[in-house]
């Protein structure tokens, strides 16, 4: 495992989770649209690779990164 990915806030979903409702969920978004234009912009990566898909299913283990900090997708048990 990366330096990087040891490194990165766990966030729980309940299952996969698209990246634009991801992004909300974790903080790094306030709103939909603000998301939608993150992604769009460039300014959001998925295991080290720019994705620009806000509606990217997200699985365990992904990890996104954006505005210098990184989030670990977990699934929750409950």
């Amino acid at each position: 495992m990366a330096a990087r990915e040891r490194d990165a806030q766990e966030v729980e979903t309940r299952g996969p989770i698209a990246l634009g409702a991801f992004l909300k969920v974790c903080g790094a978004a306030s709103t939909g649209g603000h998301a939608k234009l993150m992604v769009q912009q460039g300014d959001v990566r998925v295991n080290g690779a720019a994705e620009t898909h806000r509606g990217r299913r997200l699985v365990a283990g992904d990890v996104v990164a954006v505005a210098g900090r990184e989030f670990r997708v977990c699934f929750s048990v409950t």
